[in-house]
């Protein structure tokens, strides 16, 4: 399965590549003014999701843009579902800023077991395997060992509605900006964990992403060393919109500015 989703993620990657600067319409998502959607989305999800159906039809596949589903609506009820983002950094790719991914998780039993995330601006494909380590185009890669906070590289992400501030996102962006070394913001969630993993942020963390968003970068996180939960410390689900991503080292640091701007 490793393989076609990397066939996949690179296939895919190429498409948007061709793509980019070439947008004609862009559409609203769900009627929100900020969450954006092209035919490029769909185009590269239609690759992705025809090479796992050559290869695996009788699996579930959860798509961003809800491609894939079974024929009459109706799952498949595989215990494997592959879980698709075609087009991670939508509003970069419009504007042809260069930082947009694809996503691609494989979870079977309700476990990931093995994720890819391709930037196909920069040729990275960042790969992993549930007990075989995560990768940067075939290196091993691992999380940093950077130990406070005030020493760390954080990254976060803010979702579409931030004007209502869900989750007291903005609040929290304040603190870590207060607390830590510095602070980015992508517009990639895949491409913010996939560095995570790679060393280049201690910490990552968003108040409302989606199972596409996560899938692919929270098994190579914990691949990579790191350690990846709620804003809590509970356990990580792909299918819980929190998410704190971090080298493990300034984990707990984190958890708990969380938790003091909780409101």
């Amino acid at each position: 399965m490793i393989a076609v989703a990397i066939d996949a993620a690179r296939a895919a990657g190429a498409f948007l590549r061709q793509h980019l600067g070439k947008v004609r319409q862009i559409d609203l998502k769900g009627g929100e003014e900020k969450n954006l959607v092209t035919g490029v989305d769909r185009g590269s999800e239609e690759i992705i999701v025809g090479m796992i159906r050559r290869h695996f039809p009788a699996h579930d596949i959860l798509a961003e843009e809800g491609g894939g589903a079974a024929e009459g609506g109706a799952r498949r009820n595989s215990e494997t579902r592959w879980i698709i983002d075609p087009l991670d950094g939508t509003t970069n790719f419009t504007h042809g800023f260069p930082v947009f991914s694809v996503s691609i998780g494989i979870e079977h039993r309700g476990e990931l077991v093995a994720g890819v995330v391709y930037d196909p601006n920069f040729d990275e494909l960042f790969s992993a395997e549930r007990g075989k380590g995560a990768y940067l185009n075939g290196r091993r890669m691992k999380v940093s060992g950077i130990g406070t906070l005030a020493k760390s590289l954080l990254v976060t992400g803010f979702p579409y509605d931030i004007a209502h501030n869900p989750d007291r996102a903005i609040e929290r962006f304040v603190e870590f900006l207060l607390h830590a070394q510095a602070v980015r913001r992508m517009g990639s969630a895949a491409i913010d964990l996939a560095y995570v993993a790679a060393g280049r942020y201690e910490g990552f963390w968003e108040v409302a992403l989606n199972p596409w968003d996560m899938a692919a970068g929270a098994l190579l996180v914990t691949e990579a060393g790191g350690t990846i939960t709620n804003f809590a410390g509970e356990a990580f689900s792909v299918y819980n919109k929190q998410v704190l991503a971090s080298n493990g080292v300034v984990h707990d640091e984190m958890k708990a500015l969380l938790a003091r701007t909780s409101g």
